[in-house]
């Protein structure tokens, strides 16, 4: 028999859900026939799957060990010591924005992928969890039932702020806010040529999954195009250049590269969607750079030093 207690991390959810995670081997049916005979019970009572789990409910699972192990994962430790870095609470790869119970805001740098492509990356993802577990935010038992998670996404090369759910409340509440619009995303970057005022723009988005490239036109064309909505202010004239505040309404693959680009002002550095080739610059310079939250209040993410220092060379003197 193994009996487990109902953790903050894992209240809230359908029970049925629950019991997918330390049975991750398990189909279906063989967990419904074993909540039908009673084999497994919730607070000692019979339950269907669909109860929602409260903090300090008990879980028993009249299993034998042998049927057990068959349907568990690997141990915890194992499973996730093997896949995340090595990591110095003092000198982390990122620098920490906001933190709280449920919810962690990062500084990515340029060059690190938010989440994994391929099975050996290491992401965003792997560093967040690799700090929850030295930091002792999260317990490697408790990854058994939740993996804390990055609620949107940034491209490799783009830097900023990167949100994660610690909890499954966070995460939740945090997925929700950015689906309702209710938290405002404003990225700042150096397109190439001269803008001079603001300017708020629509148009539909195609994404070429074999190229992982999109294009934009003024009006849809098949039901896979996807309306997308952007506004930008300049903030600074420079050389042959201007550095924009963008305003992202909605949130599509590549929307800010692709539909800048597509009005003559790619991002610079960005050559996948039209920049020129610029001594110096080996990326699109392009950063997440602040939220908006609800309650009006900011999460800065300072721009990265590689950014400031083009910006600086760029900086048309006065004469």
């Amino acid at each position: 028999m193994r009996e487990f207690s109902i953790q903050k991390n894992e209240a809230g959810q359908r029970f049925d859900k629950y019991l997918k995670k330390p049975l991750c081997n398990a189909p279906g049916s063989f967990i419904y026939k074993m909540l039908r005979k009673k084999n497994i019970v919730l607070n000692d009572k019979k339950a269907d799957g669909t109860e929602k789990l409260q903090l300090n409910d008990n879980v028993k699972l009249y299993l034998s060990e042998e049927t057990y192990l068959k349907f568990a994962s690997e141990t915890v430790e194992t499973t996730f010591s093997e896949n995340l870095p090595d990591i110095d609470i003092e000198h982390l790869p990122f620098e920490i924005l906001h933190e709280d119970e449920d919810i962690l805001m990062i500084n990515k740098p340029s060059g690190m992928l938010s989440q994994k492509a391929r099975p050996e990356d290491i992401s965003a993802n792997e560093y967040i969890l690799a700090y929850l577990l030295a930091s002792k935010a999260i317990s490697a038992a408790e990854l058994s039932t939740f993996r804390p998670s990055i609620c949107n996404r940034l491209d490799r090369n783009t830097s900023g702020i990167l949100i994660a759910g610690k909890t499954l409340k966070g995460l939740q509440e945090m997925a929700e806010k950015l689906k309702s619009r209710k938290i405002k995303k404003y990225y700042r970057c150096i397109v190439e040529g001269k803008i001079t005022a603001p300017k708020h723009i629509k148009g539909y988005l195609r994404k070429d999954e074999a190229k992982n490239k999109v294009t934009i036109s003024e009006h849809a064309q098949s039901k896979e195009d996807k309306q997308i909505e952007t506004e930008y202010i300049p903030i600074q004239q420079l050389n042959n250049a201007t550095l924009l505040e963008v305003h992202l309404i909605t949130g599509r693959t590549h929307q800010i590269r692709a539909h800048l680009a597509s009005t003559g002002h790619p991002i610079m550095g960005d050559l996948k969607y039209g920049a020129q080739k610029h001594n110096g610059v080996h990326s699109q310079l392009l950063h997440a750079y602040r939220l908006v939250l609800e309650t009006e209040k900011e999460i800065i993410a300072p721009l990265p030093k590689e950014f400031t220092r083009i910006l600086k060379a760029m900086t048309i003197k006065e004469q």
